[in-house]
Order: structure tokens, then sequence, then C-alpha cells
């Protein structure tokens, strides 16, 4: 049976308080699982306000969950999930499986294929700018490190780089847990043991982000990264 992660979002946290517009959006994914012999294992939502910001944490932790158990997100209508191009495709380049209710042919395929119009877009753009670098070069203009002053990159300023690097490959890392730290970390509170987490975790179907069941060994590290995530 395939396996879905639902995630509804309302515009104000008044529309969330009133139920407004939230019913609409829990019937239309319930009856597309329905419709696909799918089950829910999830549901996330939360209030977005008019700001439009990016950063929503329940979106992320159910992509988070998607990610790991292989399931699909599904949504209701495309526009409750983003309106910004941009995080579309961040959203394809994470892997993450997702399908909108109103319009099913709007899935990762479809999104994929305009990012890829997005990308030859900017390499047409990028194309262009070249052209016109060459252009200047040939009338003896200097750019770059050939510029009186301009500094090349240090040893410096590679390590710099490579850190930062590092430091975003962390960061990916974990968010491949977001949704799961304030479990934990709740369930470590009320006094449970680290098998008792792992036995409750697996109880909830959840797994690790290689598809494993938990452990005590690996509940501790998810501990130990939720604590430093904060």
């Amino acid at each position: 049976m395939k396996k879905f992660i639902a995630y509804y979002r309302v515009s104000t946290d008044k529309q969330k308080r009133s139920g407004l517009g939230l019913e609409a959006q829990q019937t239309a994914v319930r009856v597309f699982a329905e419709a696909h012999q799918g089950r829910i294992v999830k549901t996330y939502e939360e209030a977005e306000t008019a700001t439009g910001k990016r950063d929503r944490p329940e979106l992320k932790k159910a992509l988070a969950h998607a990610r790991r158990e292989g399931a699909v997100l599904v949504v209701a209508k495309l526009d409750r999930l983003t309106r910004n191009a941009g995080f579309m495709c961040a959203l394809c380049d994470s892997g993450a499986k997702f399908v909108a209710c109103d319009n099913p042919g709007i899935n990762e395929m479809t999104a994929k294929i305009l990012a890829v119009v997005a990308e030859e877009e900017a390499k047409w753009i990028s194309s262009r700018t070249k052209v016109a670098l060459t252009a200047l070069k040939e009338r003896g203009v200097l750019l770059g490190t050939a510029r009186p002053g301009s500094k090349k990159l240090t040893p410096e300023a590679r390590l710099k780089g490579a850190k930062k690097a590092g430091a975003i490959l962390k960061a990916m890392a974990d968010d491949a847990y977001t949704d799961l730290y304030p479990v934990v970390t709740q369930l470590r509170q009320e006094g449970k043991t680290l098998d008792a987490i792992a036995s409750a975790l697996n109880g909830e179907g959840y797994t690790t982000s290689r598809g494993l069941p938990w452990g005590k060994v690996q509940v501790g590290r998810l501990l130990e990264r939720a604590e430093r995530v904060g």
C-alpha cells in the first residue's frame, strides 16, 4: 500500500483556529489517498502569514518524514505547497516525492521538467555573459584576478570554502530528522530509556534515513543531534 504524508497549510493563524479551508484540504487529500489505494501515515499542518516565508517548520518536518519513509508528500492544491519557483526547484533537488490533488499531473516529474527549463534559461544567460566577457577581453579590459588590486584565492579562503561546504552537508543531515527531534526529546524528558524510545519510534512506523528500524545506539545519536540543533 502506498504511503502518503499529508501537508495542510492555511494562510493565517485565524484561519487555522477556525478550520477555514482546512476541512476542504483534508477531504481532498483523503479522497486522493483512497483513490490511489494508499494510506496517510502522518499529517502536518501550519499557518503561514501573508509574508509568505519559505522556511516553514512543519513543511520541513513533512519533507524529512516523506524522504526517510519513502512516502509521497500530498497536498490538496499546489499553492498550498509553495508559490515560489525557486523553492520548487529546491524541493525537486531534495529528493522528496510530492503530488497535488488538484492536478496530479503536476508531480515530481513535471516539476523537474519546469526546473530544467529554468536551468536552461540560466545557462542561456550565462552564455550571453561569457560572450560579453570575451568581448571585453578582446578590447583589452582586465577582468577577475588580472585587475589591479584584485586578490587571488588564498589557502585560507579555500579552507573557509571547504568549511562552509561541510557546514551545508551537516545542515542537510540535521534536516533529515527534523520531524523526530521534538518526539524523542519529549519521550526522553518523560524518563523513557533509549530502548523504550526506539520501540516507540518503531511502533509508529518511523525508520532511520537508511530505512532501518531504530535501536538504542541510533536513538542516542538522534538525541545528541536534537540537543545540538536545539
